[in-house]
């Protein structure tokens, strides 16, 4: 697909463009408003194409705990056995809590963990299934109360029997950035892994102290922009990180639900590292 329309698709993700305006520049690239229209269901995600993982062999439930301005949601999925598991938190991209990420979440129980996916947007009444609407309540949130909601599942965890707190997490997009942060102020996470998220502050990655593995697309342009000033501020610090770059790659190439970026092959190895990352630093 040609780039520009990835490339559009990406700022009307992230910035958001108006849908007025994101369909309007698509049919300009594509030459009518018709040709736009087409194309969309090649470029936009759609639950349906999620690869779903099998609960049959896995314990899941909803569950909610303190959050601002109102309390948190959660899906967790683990093994069916009652034992203690080291715990990943899995966080959404910038959709809120949906099938897909759900599905993550089922892939690591099935690794052996005890996986947590809050929803950021349960504070504020839910996820829209409108995307258009979930994108526009992400505006809405407060980085302060967000980033406390995120702090606050540990503190859940440690009340449940089944973790070993043992902790790690893993994030995409929009919560590769969150991943990012976590690593910061969440002094007992012993694995991050982040999936294309926005870096921290240079001045912020002293008070790491989880290990870290990054994964980018190498067209993603937004996000890899901010690679090197995050990785000379890592070997400054002497922290443990590993990063990866995956060639014609692009964003949300993990993201089965996303037709126009899904890359397979990158997607498959990305995964295969996250958990032997997570199997390295919450299982060794």
């Amino acid at each position: 697909m040609d780039q520009q329309i990835i490339n559009l698709y990406d700022e009307y993700t992230h910035k958001p463009l108006s849908r007025e305006e994101f369909l309007g520049r698509l049919s300009k690239i594509t030459g009518s408003m018709t040709a736009a229209l087409a194309l969309l269901p090649m470029i936009e995600v759609n639950q349906a194409y999620a690869a779903v993982t099998s609960s049959q062999e896995l314990f899941t439930e909803y569950i909610s705990y303190p959050g601002v301005p109102a309390e948190m949601r959660a899906y967790v999925a683990r093994p069916k056995a009652e034992k203690k598991y080291p715990a990943v938190v899995v966080i959404h991209e910038n959709r809120g809590l949906n099938a897909h990420i759900e599905d993550v979440a089922r892939r690591a129980a099935n690794a052996g963990y005890l996986a947590i996916a809050p929803n950021a947007l349960a504070p504020i009444g839910g996820t829209p299934a409108n995307e258009d609407e979930a994108l526009t309540k992400f505006t809405e949130l407060k980085a302060e109360n967000n980033l406390l909601n995120f702090i606050n599942v540990f503190s859940y965890l440690k009340t449940r029997k089944d973790c070993n707190q043992q902790f790690g997490c893993i994030g995409f997009c929009w919560g590769g950035a969150m991943a990012n942060s976590l690593a910061v102020n969440v002094p007992e996470l012993k694995a991050a892994v982040s999936f294309y998220g926005r870096q921290p502050e240079a001045a912020d990655v002293p008070k790491i102290r989880a290990a870290l593995q990054l994964h980018y697309g190498a067209l993603d342009e937004r996000v890899n922009a901010g690679i090197a000033a995050f990785e000379t501020a890592l070997k400054a610090a002497g922290k443990t990180y590993e990063l990866y770059i995956y060639e014609g790659a692009q964003h949300a190439f993990h993201n089965d639900t996303a037709p126009s970026r899904y890359n397979e092959a990158a997607a498959k190895l990305a995964w295969k590292r996250s958990l032997d990352f997570f199997g390295k630093y919450l299982k060794g």
